[in-house]
This record gives structure tokens, C-alpha cells and sequence, in this order.
């Protein structure tokens, strides 16, 4: 489900048809392209289990294609949401990292979801535009979004069977400004900041139904290529337990990070920095992921066993791996401002964090290690994504340096800052970009715990 643009509803659209087919009893397996991690959390809601992300610029286009066939698999309907507009990537003249790219490289059929405000034939002519862009990607048919009374629905079909009768028209959604999801800070409000209302998705799955050829939707055929066969990996190795917060406070990792941590023999083990008194029984590595320890500093920082355990940890050696929202709550702690309360956190690394009014960074990046970690050698590289309103003190000289991080060729600086073996960085990085790095860093903790 794509659009001409952003703001077109392609979000409610999604969410509305993935809890539709959950409420009629369908194995739903949702997806979003691009790095967003908002819209995630609510498909898990509408879906009922979690999704995933598909990028063509962080991944390579087999990984990707790769992830939609281990997740769609075992599902009635796979619902992917699209990014931006179609074509929208990152140049002008290459599909990587947009939608049409993910479309074109798992071999999904397209749904149009077009803001109709304001247009009658005017919105067959921006169709015919889209469907006939790209030949490798196909246009199976479009959802009319905001569309004004029945009369305005009849003419935009009336136009469509005129002008386009080779693509369907799955439904007219009327306006209803009530399912929007309110804006934030990065964009948009989580999932764990801003659960719907009891109400909420039972009001979107009766907006599809009413409104929707759901049986249409349904029926669209995508063609899933056989898994390959599976290969026993080595035997007799040491089991490894990585623990991995996941609460309001960290609510932001790619699901593939943590499928290929397991692929490559760890046990995954969520824990709470918000809630827990200590660290998970019998682990050997940390994985701290991002989210917003900027609105639970009180909390974070009154839960001083959880910072002792993990300060301790690091202390002796155990490998440990934070990005963002780890990176904050492993400094001093936060500085007051910004609507934000100065609070102590872990203080391994000796600088404090600052909310600013305006956003700090956004965008993909790319990080070539300057230094050997967890066996992840020096001159490999990996790729991410970086988005935060925060900024962090000068890092003193002698905290090591392991990045070199570079946004479509323009060098940016060094980053990824080390302490033991303690890694940590503002920029997310996807496991995917760089096959090596879930088996370096499950290595590195097996070590550990021998």
C-alpha cells in the first residue's frame, strides 16, 4: 500500500485493512519500508504480531527480498506499507530506498492509496501517471482516501472505469480526521506513548469492511519463492543468553536485528531498564536499543540497581551494544531543558545529553570500522539510520572511536564510541547491511562467557 505522497492516508489505510483481516480471523504478517519505527509499533497492534522493516538502501535487495519471504510465509495476507511517495527514494534517478524499489524486488503488486480531496478526473490521470512509470512495478489498483460525500466516490469510479478499467478501485475512504495519529517531537507519537482508545482499531477495521473490497484486497496474489534448505550450523557451542531492553523507554529495534541475532545461536531475553531490578539470570551480552529515555529520565534514574547491574557488567567486559536511546541512558544522564528533567543514568561514557528544540540529525548513514569490535574487523562497513532531537557533550579524546560515518559519500566524522567492550553510537544500525555483524557480536559474547 504506497501513495503519490506523504499525507495521503496510506498509514490509516493499512492499518484499517491489517485489522480488518485479524478481526476475521486471518494470520496478518504487516511490513513498512524505509527505516520508520512509529508505524510499526501500531501495525503490531492492528496485525497482532510484530512488523518489519523493508529498506533497499540499507540492505541489500536479497536480504530484503529474503525478509519478506521468512516473515510473509506463514501468513494469510502480508500487508507492506509504503514510504513516502511510490517512487520517493534517495536520489532522483535511482529506486533505492523507496517503496517501488521493495515492490519491484519482492514482486508485489502496488495499491495506490491517493488523497482524492478536491479532484473528480483529475485523480485517473495522477494514477495513469503512477501506473505506467516504472514497468517494474506494477499497479494492481487504487484506495480513494478523503473522499467528500457518495457522489464524489461515484465519479471518482465512474472515471476510473472510463479512463483505467485494467485497475481496480478497491474502495473510497471518507474523511474522518478522528483516526489520524497526533505528531510528536520525531514525527509521530509511539505506539507505547499513545496507545489507541479500546475503540480505536475495532473503528478502523469497520471503516475497511464498510468501505473497502476487503475480499479484493485479499485476493491479490503474491507469489512467495520456496525457502531455501535449511543448513545445520556447528554443533556443541557454549548456548548464549543477549538481553535486550524492550519497554516504553527502548521501544525502537529492527525485528531482523534481533531474527538474525537468534539465526546466528542467541537466545533473546527482554528485560526492562524502567522496571527490573537487575539484569536477566545467566546472559553474556547486552543489546540496548533506541527510543525516548528523554521521557522516563525519572524513572531510569530512580532505578539505581538496574544501573548498577549494567554499569557493572560493562566493568567486567561483558560485550554490550547501544544505539540512540542506549547511547543516552550509557552516559551521565540528561541535562535539564527542553521539557526534559536533568536525571543521572549509567555514566559509562562522561558526558551528559541535551534535548534541543530542534531535530539534531535525520537521515541514512553509512559507518566503515575504523577499529577492530567483537570480531568485526576493521575496512567492513554497515549501514543505518540516525534521527534524534538530542545531542550529547564532546566525548573526550581518549574514549576510542570505532566509526567512520559518511551520508551518500559526504564524510560526517568519527563515532561509535567504545569503552571495553562496550560499543555505543547514535545511529541504528541494521544487521542486515552487513551479514557479519549478528555472528561477530554473538561470538564476541559467547567468548565472553566462557
Amino acid at each position: 500500500m504506497a501513495a503519490p505522497q506523504s499525507g495521503s492516508g496510506k498509514t490509516t489505510a493499512a492499518l484499517a485493512v491489517m485489522a480488518a483481516f485479524k478481526r476475521r480471523g486471518m494470520a496478518v504478517a504487516p511490513f513498512k519500508c524505509g527505516p520508520d519505527f512509529i508505524d510499526p509499533g501500531y501495525h503490531r497492534l492492528a496485525a497482532g504480531r510484530p512488523s518489519v522493516n523493508l529498506d533497499g538502501w540499507m540492505c541489500p535487495e536479497a536480504f530484503v527480498a529474503e525478509t519478506f519471504r521468512i516473515h510473509a510465509a506463514d501468513a494469510d495476507v502480508a500487508v507492506v506499507e509504503g514510504v513516502m511517495g511510490l517512487f520517493d527514494g534517495l536520489g532522483s534517478t535511482t529506486m533505492e530506498g523507496s517503496s517501488a524499489q521493495v515492490a519491484a524486488v519482492c514482486g508485489l503488486p502496488v495499491v495506490l492509496v491517493v488523497n482524492a480531496r478536491g479532484m473528480a478526473a483529475s485523480a485517473a490521470a495522477l494514477v495513469k501517471g503512477f501506473a505506467g512509470y516504472d514497468q517494474r512495478v506494477r499497479v494492481a489498483g487504487v484506495i480513494f482516501n478523503n473522499v467528500g460525500s457518495d457522489s464524489h466516490g461515484r465519479l471518482l469510479r465512474q472515471t476510473m472505469a472510463t479512463e483505467l478499467p485494467e485497475l481496480a478501485v478497491f474502495g473510497c475512504i471518507p474523511r474522518d480526521d478522528s483516526l489520524g495519529i497526533p505528531s510528536r517531537h520525531l514525527g509521530l507519537v509511539t505506539v507505547e506513548d499513545n496507545p489507541p482508545t479500546p475503540d480505536y482499531l475495532e473503528r478502523l477495521a469497520d471503516l475497511a469492511e464498510n468501505n473497502l473490497d476487503l475480499a479484493g484486497l485479499a485476493g491479490i496474489e503474491i507469489q512467495i519463492p520456496p525457502a531455501p534448505p535449511f543448513l545445520e550450523g556447528e554443533g556443541n557451542l557454549m548456548p548464549v543468553r543477549i538481553a535486550v531492553a524492550r519497554d516504553p523507554a527502548f521501544c525502537f529495534v529492527y525485528e531482523d536485528n534481533l531474527r538474525l541475532l537468534r539465526e546466528a545461536g542467541a537466545e533473546v531475553v527482554a528485560f526492562s531498564p524502567l522496571d527490573d531490578a537487575r539484569l536477566p539470570d545467566q546472559v553474556h551480552g547486552i543489546y540496548l536499543p533506541g527510543g525516548y529515555p528523554e521521557l522516563y529520565a525519572g524513572r531510569l534514574a530512580a532505578n539505581s540497581a538496574m544501573k548498577t547491574n549494567v554499569q557493572n557488567a560493562v566493568e567486567a567486559g561483558m560485550p554490550v551494544y547501544a544505539e540512540c536511546g542506549g547511547l543516552i541512558y550509557l552516559t551521565l544522564g540528561m541535562e535539564g531543558g527542553e521539557g526534559t528533567s536533568s536525571a543521572d543514568f549509567v555514566g559509562i561514557f562522561p558526558v551528559r545529553a541535551t534535548m534541543l528544540a530542534k531535530r539534531k540529525a535525520l537521515g541514512y548513514r553509512q559507518v566503515d570500522f575504523e577499529s577492530y569490535y567483537g570480531g568485526t574487523a576493521a575496512g567492513g562497513s554497515a549501514r543505518g539510520h540516525e534521527f534524534h532531537y538530542s545531542e550529547i557533550g564532546a566525548m573526550p579524546d581518549h574514549v576510542e572511536r570505532c566509526y567512520r560515518v559518511s551520508r551518500q559519500g559526504l564524510l560526517l566524522g568519527a563515532e561509535g564510541y567504545r569503552y571495553r567492550n562496550c560499543l555505543a553510537s547514535y545511529i541504528h544500525l541494521h544487521f542486515g547491511s552487513n551479514r557479519g555483524l549478528a555472528p561477530a557480536f554473538v561470538a564476541a559474547c559467547r567468548k565472553h562467557g566462557s
